[in-house]
């Protein structure tokens, strides 16, 4: 039985890796005629996984990706579990079901039902899907941080939509991205970070800050932070730009097994030109952002007479909330007033 090729998953210009489990076999009862429901027929699904298994490959770690054995469990439980009529809504089943294990950012689901019952001889019937977080309707439930959303495909046209989140400005704007970190080697981190986005179509890097060093608030005992916050232009969707940066944290491994735990790589959009959102799944200008020192430091070496929405400029909103926990630790980070160097 053969799958038919399964094209590569692009996320943020970044092609992630696939998890292949095939053949699974399960008697399920799926079909419009009532023989099938009562007597049950053979069905196997394909399952290919779109991931990034580049931290997990590095520290040889099983909870840092997706298992293949609870994809196989997953997909099984549709086959076998409740009937449908049509081959279609089993695949969306399993699709969905593969979307909400944690790391997977695209599933591609084949749905093969050889005892199908035809009035001529033939060797296979099937169904193949593919969705993301997006069209699988998960993308709101999978909040990263502060906020969560896909991008659209980019060269889908553009429609306007009664949703600010989903349009791209008439002309490119300023926004500005936080970065926080405290595993690994962070300043090395922030510097690949700020070229990666800077290879964005959509996004330019303007200015970075000084980089601040923060006392963790909240969560597990670890090590202290650093923090940045850059300014960028950008012609990208607010959900776009949201989904460049989780594609970035993706590059450098970053998880969230715990509430303000330790993190590679924390790329948060704090402001967006004038706008303000309040959704679910994206808050613009970021909720906490006034309240938190490690945003406000640098935040106002870089824009201190920015007027965050609502709130008041950066730089007396940085020099009200004190400097308790937060200290500089390089004044000119990594190089200011220039676009990031390549690594």
């Amino acid at each position: 039985m053969t799958t038919p090729s399964i094209s590569p998953y692009v996320k943020d210009g970044v092609e992630l890796d696939q998890i292949i489990v095939q053949g699974i076999r399960v008697t399920g009862f799926h079909g419009v005629y009532t023989p099938e429901k009562e007597s049950g027929q053979l069905f196997l699904a394909d399952v290919v996984a779109h991931v990034s298994t580049q931290s997990a490959a590095t520290k040889d770690d099983l909870g840092r990706t997706v298992n293949y054995s609870d994809i196989a469990d997953r997909a099984a439980e549709v086959l076998g579990g409740d009937p449908n009529d049509l081959l279609e809504t089993v695949a969306e089943h399993i699709a969905r079901a593969i979307l909400e294990m944690e790391g997977v950012h695209c599933v591609d689901v084949v749905v093969h039902k050889p005892q199908a019952p035809l009035h001529v001889e033939f060797r296979d019937v099937m169904v193949k899907i593919r969705r993301d977080l997006r069209s699988g309707t998960l993308w709101a439930d999978k909040r990263i941080g502060s906020s969560a959303g896909m991008p659209g495909d980019p060269f889908a046209p553009r429609v306007h939509s009664e949703n600010p989140a989903d349009n791209p400005p008439l002309q490119p704007v300023v926004a500005y991205l936080a970065l926080g970190g405290n595993i690994g080697d962070v300043d090395t981190t922030f510097r690949e970070a700020l070229w990666e986005l800077h290879k964005i179509p959509g996004i330019m890097v303007q200015r970075a800050s000084s980089l601040f060093k923060t006392t963790p608030v909240g969560g597990p005992e670890q090590d202290d932070f650093l923090n940045a916050v850059v300014e960028i232009m950008t012609a990208l969707a607010p959900r776009e730009l949201l989904a460049a940066c989780q594609g970035v944290e993706v590059l450098h491994g970053r998880e969230r097994h715990e509430e303000n735990g330790p993190r590679t790589l924390d790329l948060d959009i704090v402001a967006y030109g004038d706008l303000t959102i309040d959704a679910d799944d994206l808050v613009v200008p970021h909720p906490r952002a006034t309240s938190r020192a490690f945003v406000l430091k640098p935040w106002a070496t870089v824009a201190p007479n920015y007027e965050i929405p609502g709130a008041g400029r950066v730089g007396d909103l940085a020099d009200a909330i004190g400097d308790e926990g937060v200290q500089l630790v390089q004044e000119r980070w990594p190089q200011q007033d220039a676009a990031p160097a390549q690594p």
